[in-house]
């Protein structure tokens, strides 16, 4: 195969599959870390998923991806498999691939500020001591995503280790308020890609 062969080849896959928007739920990937606070991100991502005609997940640009038509938006569905601290590796591979403006990157992760059951749009902004999304501002060099956090709740006291309480599993008394709360995030996504940002905050926020 020749070298412009090659290159006809990635370009008609480009435009044939070209998604308009990347949705990114970010976590860390195997069973270690299942239904942990970290991946909340994965858990709404898999929300979004359950009312669509989604096949399953392929491994490309470093993370388990699909694609699904949501709002009427063709979308491409990132779970990083970087790991955490390196989703910008994954975020970034997608967006150069495909050409992808940041403004049509949504990024879903969890938030120890909030509430469990509670969620937060936000247009764009630093990262706020997320080392998920300080690895997607470094790597892409822009903090102009849209990005949808989910509450999983403060640390139990201030001594305790942040990164041990990020890594342990809800309670059963927190999982209905967690669902709810994925329930929101699912449904502001289909808000945000509907151009409907503002309802979707002054709703969910």
């Amino acid at each position: 195969m020749s070298i412009w062969d090659i290159f006809k080849k990635i370009e008609g896959e480009r435009s044939s599959l070209k998604p308009q928007f990347i949705i990114a739920g970010l976590g860390n990937p195997g069973l270690t870390y299942e239904n942990t606070r970290h991946n909340a991100g994965f858990m709404a991502v898999d929300r979004i998923l359950k009312d669509t005609q989604a096949s399953g997940f392929k491994l490309k640009f470093k993370s388990k991806c699909t694609t699904a038509m949501i709002s009427g938006k063709s979308c491409l569905i990132l779970k990083p498999e970087t790991f955490m601290n390196n989703s910008g590796e994954a975020v970034e591979a997608a967006m150069s691939f495909y050409k992808i403006p940041a403004q049509n990157v949504i990024v879903l992760f969890d938030d120890i500020s909030l509430d469990v059951g509670k969620i937060r749009i936000r247009r764009k902004g630093s990262s706020g001591g997320h080392n998920g999304i300080k690895s997607i501002i470094d790597l892409t060099g822009t903090e102009d995503f849209p990005r949808v956090k989910i509450g999983v709740g403060k640390k139990p006291r201030p001594d305790y280790d942040l990164a041990k309480w990020v890594l342990s599993k809800f309670s059963q008394s927190e999982s209905e308020a967690l669902s709810s709360a994925l329930d929101s995030a699912a449904q502001s996504v289909k808000l945000i890609l509907s151009e409907k940002t503002d309802e979707a905050m002054n709703k969910y926020n």
